[in-house]
């Protein structure tokens, strides 16, 4: 590894850090800084690992800054999906372009959990849902959306709603996203009124989330945009340039009349500030009701908007946060200007 930081090997970035005990700040192996003595360092296999043992991310080769960051030509396929959901790209089409079929399905599969292709088929038909709440008739969205055949739109439309194209208007749907962070990668989801899901992908309670969100709202969830994401990116890519430190998004957080006390509280703590559980139970008017409001806390399904972060144990600990540890302590860092 110490070799690998001298020739700056590219092949070993993402599988080690390099730690270095005299400036206490740690770097990726590409670092192009100078390079310290092999007495003065340590390695390890994570940033996670390295933030835990109290290194500083380096403002040279910035090892924090979008760890898994989208290729500049996955992008543009993203793009392209978005903009034109009905034009159909084929691993002949890839092809043409000089991309690996299998290198764009193990990336999707990996960051999105399906292929490309049932990406482009899972925000067709979110495009088509959309039209026909509209308004649009069946045979003009089946066509408008890219379809060959009404009887191949009605089954795919009802393989994923569960309803013919007909009895779609009373079904509802909730647009997904994925975001990146210097933190790490973020699914948004979004429903008409406002985003309702903010949370890093690795969450162990996101499926459980999703299908809380799915059966509340009677919803399908689906890759797709949605007129608040726009917004979202824009105020979040704010907050981790130390630009934004408040977000102005029109929030949908279902849950009891108690835990939407507890977000709206979160909400109040100023940035860059923290309070102990027992704070945020006092400021409720409920200084009994500790463990229930850091269950409330644990529920909340917006991370950041609504900052769980900012609530620490009675003791200065950081006890739990659903995106880790490591990513809590680091925010707090970051709001009070300690990166």
């Amino acid at each position: 590894m110490y070799q690998a930081i001298l020739d700056k090997d590219t092949s070993f970035e993402g599988l080690f850090f390099t730690c270095v005990k005299t400036t206490g700040i740690f770097c990726r192996p590409v670092c192009t800084a100078r390079k310290p003595k092999f007495e003065n360092v340590e390695f390890v296999n994570s940033i996670k690992a390295a933030l835990g043992k109290g290194y500083r991310p380096c403002k040279i080769c910035e090892p924090v800054r979008l760890p898994d960051e989208t290729p500049d030509y996955i992008q543009t396929l993203l793009n392209e999906v978005r903009d034109k959901p009905e034009v159909k790209i084929t691993d002949a089409d890839l092809r043409q372009r000089h991309f690996e079929p299998h290198t764009i399905r193990r990336w999707f599969l990996k960051r999105h959990g399906m292929t490309f292709h049932a990406y482009q088929r899972m925000f067709r038909l979110n495009t088509a849902f959309k039209k026909l709440q509209e308004g649009e008739s069946v045979t003009d969205v089946a066509f408008g959306t890219g379809y060959e055949s009404l009887s191949g739109f009605g089954d795919s439309f009802k393989t994923v709603f569960g309803v013919s194209p007909k009895q779609g208007k009373a079904q509802g749907i909730i647009d997904l996203t994925r975001i990146e962070t210097p933190i790490g990668a973020m699914f948004a989801g979004a429903v008409p009124e406002g985003i309702c899901l903010l949370e890093f992908t690795d969450r162990k309670m996101l499926p459980t989330e999703l299908k809380t969100l799915a059966k509340y709202y009677n919803a399908t969830i689906l890759q797709g945009e949605n007129i608040h994401f726009a917004a979202l990116r824009r105020q979040l890519e704010e907050y981790f340039a130390g630009s934004r430190r408040h977000f102005e998004l029109p929030l949908a957080a279902p849950g009891t009349l108690f835990q939407q006390a507890v977000w709206q509280e979160l909400q109040r703590i100023p940035y860059g500030s923290t309070r102990s559980y027992s704070e945020q139970a006092a400021a409720l008017g409920r200084p009994a009701a500790v463990r229930a409001v850091a269950l409330a806390n644990g529920m909340n399904r917006i991370s950041i908007i609504i900052p769980c972060h900012r609530v620490i144990g009675a003791d200065g600990s950081l006890t739990g946060y659903g995106g880790g540890l490591w990513r809590k302590q680091w925010l707090l860092n970051m709001e009070r200007g300690q990166l």
